[in-house]
């Protein structure tokens, strides 16, 4: 009796101590994903997009989030429920979050809801406050700069390309290997959609991708003009 009792003490306390580990693990990452979004990519599909209650983005890739990743390819999430996004937190940024992370979701918004779901799913994993999240994502951004990096090497929107020209043409210009992601607009043609560049765990620089995202593109993608797309908002006010 006291050998199945000592046995069951010991199985409890075993299953305690790994509880233990596992929820002490929960935030651990290798690296990150900083991914960059293409508007015009995110609105030539059938869900089509709304422009943020501040007006349309300029051309250029915005933001979809800077996201901690394991080297396994499994990924943090919603690690801290009681850190909720306070935009006090980061009032000094919001000009440039609503420039370079804009939220083309239906419907029209200011952002607010966007960045609350990236800070509360990702950022909370990332072991950076708030603003250390956001500041990092927006100065990587900067950094690669990559409709720039795209223009310099010829490639510029309204056109097709091969997916391994753009990634070639980023590699050269960020120094890194990239992830290209791809969807298909409402005439099934295959084009850029995102891109994905790996960042280190302190988030301070690029590092060449442990891990890449599953997901292929078509041997010839579009990279469709911005400038020209309406979103379906605009499409019914021009009617």
């Amino acid at each position: 009796m006291k050998s199945s009792a000592s046995m069951l003490f010991r199985l409890l306390v075993v299953l305690q101590c790994v509880t233990v580990f596992c929820l002490a693990r929960d935030d651990d990452f290798d690296f990150f994903y900083l991914v960059q979004q293409w508007p015009a990519s995110y609105c030539d599909t059938k869900r089509s997009c709304c422009y943020p209650t501040t007006g349309k983005p300029a051309e250029d890739f915005s933001i979809h989030g800077l996201w901690p990743n394991r080297n396994d390819g499994s990924w943090p999430s919603n690690c801290d429920d009681d850190a909720s996004f306070d935009e006090s937190e980061v009032s000094d940024l919001i000009n440039r979050m609503q420039k370079d992370w804009p939220s083309l979701a239906c419907p029209s918004s200011d952002g607010v809801r966007f960045w609350t779901h990236e800070w509360e799913k990702h950022g909370t994993c990332s072991l950076l406050n708030e603003r250390q999240y956001f500041q990092t994502a927006l100065d990587l951004k900067a950094k690669s700069n990559l409709l720039q990096v795209l223009k310099d090497a010829g490639i510029t929107p309204g056109k097709f390309y091969t997916v391994e020209r753009i990634k070639d043409a980023i590699k050269e210009g960020v120094g890194y290997t990239p992830f290209v992601e791809c969807n298909v607009d409402q005439s099934r043609n295959s084009q850029l959609y995102q891109v994905y560049l790996c960042v280190d765990s302190s988030a301070s620089d690029f590092i060449e991708c442990p891990v890449f995202p599953h997901g292929r593109c078509g041997s010839r993608i579009e990279f469709p003009s911005f400038s020209s797309s309406t979103s379906e908002n605009e499409s019914r006010d021009v009617l």
